[in-house]
């Protein structure tokens, strides 16, 4: 009996935080995505979490520029602010993907109409300060997510996006350097994985994460040489234009 137990407490415990796709994410289908379709030539997917950040972020934009690579950016709302705001009109500019992130896990206990209506007001941010409105996906922080929130995405048609297989940044509670990325990422990439790195920091806006920089200005002529291109993960969503919602426009979303 408290093998069962002790197992079932390990599957609802994994369900909500597992960095791979785990039981909530088998039963939410199509709206729940931690790898993209292979193409041909093979695609790999860049994205940056916890900006924008002043002092990271246009530098790796500035690196995103000159080698002519796109990227996905998964915004916290609090970080979006005056100071930052010319970043995230850049990063649409630029023809990045500008998505929604989180900076709690407190998203976890939220109901299914809060946290809808959560979302919807940071995209409606983003569209205030940019023109322009993100694309209609959400990372939870560190991955961790709940029924509650997918039934939430649900309401407003959004997709929860993790990330490939050991392909993040984070090392283990060792401070992460250019090197130590490279060496944690170059090597594991395959077609259709997305990747995670940090242009910011969830608890420390202006925390200077010159590793990420660093590490992308040397991984995209290393991966390219190896035959990768690169893509967005909202490449194929519908996002609706400014002043639309997307429960109202009935776009539907298409990885």
């Amino acid at each position: 009996m408290w093998i069962l137990i002790a197992v079932g407490a390990g599957v609802l415990a994994l369900a909500h935080t597992a960095p791979v796709p785990f039981l909530f994410d088998a039963i939410a289908g199509g709206r729940s995505v931690w790898h993209m379709p292979k193409r041909t030539p093979p695609t790999i997917y860049f994205t940056f979490d916890d900006g924008p950040n002043p002092t990271t972020t246009p530098d790796l934009l500035d690196v995103l520029s000159r080698e002519g690579v796109r990227a996905t950016f998964f915004l916290i709302d609090r970080h979006i602010t005056e100071r930052t705001a010319p970043l995230v009109r850049r990063m649409f500019a630029d023809g990045h993907a500008v998505a929604l992130h989180s900076a709690t896990r407190r998203y976890m206990l939220m109901s299914p109409d809060a946290f809808a209506r959560t979302l919807t007001g940071a995209a409606d941010h983003i569209e205030r300060v940019a023109g322009r409105r993100p694309c209609p996906a959400f990372r939870p922080h560190a991955g961790w997510r709940s029924w509650a929130m997918y039934a939430g995405l649900k309401q407003i048609d959004h997709q929860m996006v993790g990330w490939s297989w050991m392909l993040w940044d984070w090392n283990w509670f060792r401070a992460r350097t250019a090197d130590s990325v490279v060496n944690r990422l170059r090597d594991r990439v395959s077609n259709g994985d997305i990747i995670v790195m940090h242009d910011g920091d969830q608890s420390a806006p202006l925390k200077d994460q010159r590793h990420t920089v660093g590490a992308t200005a040397r991984l995209i002529p290393d991966l390219r040489a190896r035959g990768f291109t690169f893509g967005v993960v909202c490449e194929n969503v519908a996002t609706p234009e400014p002043g639309r919602r997307a429960q109202e426009s009935g776009d539907r979303v298409i990885w």
